[in-house]
């Protein structure tokens, strides 16, 4: 079994330290004090090609695969999460991609990657977080438009994004809960459309996060994603299986940041007349914690293969 990274994905992943290593360290704190998404990163990142690699290349992406997109965003955690959820931009456009009409593709897709537009995904409720089964955002339909009325919780990108993909019981009165639901792609100018920046946040500041009202917003019939109503479980729930790669390798990226946080420490920290690290009971430390995060590496390498 050989899990050694391709030619390819090793410069990736040489090209995305570089970027983070090069751009996150002078902005990071003050974006984060300030609690403000880092614009002018997001742009250079789209630029270089780095938000949305996985999307296909006749819809402006790189084409690359999702192991890929993780080693990327573990290099950008690696020196700041906050920074890092620049790549966060085009969460949603998973699910355009794998289910979305050929009209979708062409007009949500390639904005993302040339940086003129962002994107979230809204799931979560006050009252339905895990248990996406209870949520009670309701589009209705009416003759060629569908009417959304809801509320939706802690949504990354919800007050900066130009579309959501909006997470909806569209069909209430199916026998299976399992399809009773659709995704709906909602663009944040539509009247009706509210969201409130969440502030205050234990960390990951420079990431936006909000609350999102939808009051009578109306959306064409066209904006349901998929071939019909009932979808909308099984759609996010193949969302899920990517996202929870990408998320391992956000922990992991943040994990190796202390790590070399913590091996710079001991090195420089002296005391009785020598560097700490020279201490067998701080080796045996850095020591477990290197062999920890190599561990989740590979196991988070082996997901997104």
């Amino acid at each position: 079994m050989d899990f050694e990274l391709t030619q390819r994905q090793k410069q990736i992943r040489l090209a995305a330290r570089e970027f983070a290593e090069g751009e996150f360290p002078g902005v990071a704190r003050e974006y984060d004090r300030r609690e403000e998404f880092p614009k002018d990163l997001w742009k250079k990142a789209c630029e270089l090609g780095f938000i949305g690699v996985f999307i296909k290349k006749e819809y402006g992406g790189l084409g690359l695969g999702f192991l890929e997109f993780a080693l990327v965003m573990e290099e950008f955690w690696r020196v700041d999460p906050g920074c890092g959820n620049i790549l966060l931009t085009a969460f949603g456009s998973e699910l355009i991609q794998l289910y979305g009409t050929e009209e979708q593709k062409k007009k949500y897709l390639p904005p993302l990657t040339k940086g003129e537009a962002i994107m979230g995904c809204a799931i979560t409720e006050p009252d339905a977080g895990s248990d996406i089964l209870s949520i009670l955002t309701l589009a209705k339909r009416e003759v060629d438009h569908y009417v959304i009325n809801g509320a939706k919780q802690f949504i990354t990108n919800g007050s900066i994004a130009n579309y959501l993909v909006v997470f909806c019981l569209t069909h209430p009165e199916a026998e299976s809960r399992l399809k009773r639901f659709g995704v709906v792609l909602v663009e944040t100018d539509r009247p009706g459309f509210g969201a409130l920046k969440i502030t205050g946040k234990m960390g990951i500041r420079a990431s936006d996060t909000a609350e999102i009202r939808l009051s009578d917003v109306r959306v064409p019939k066209e904006n349901l994603i998929g071939q019909g109503e009932g979808q909308g479980f099984s759609q996010i729930m193949q969302l899920f299986n990517i996202n929870r790669v990408i998320a391992a390798s956000q922990g992991v990226g943040v994990a190796q940041g202390a790590l070399d946080k913590a091996v710079q420490y001991v090195k420089k920290r002296r005391q009785f007349g020598q560097p700490i690290g020279t201490f067998q009971a701080v080796q045996f430390k850095i020591a477990e914690m290197a062999t920890w995060v190599e561990a989740a590496r590979v196991l988070s390498y082996q997901a997104g293969w």
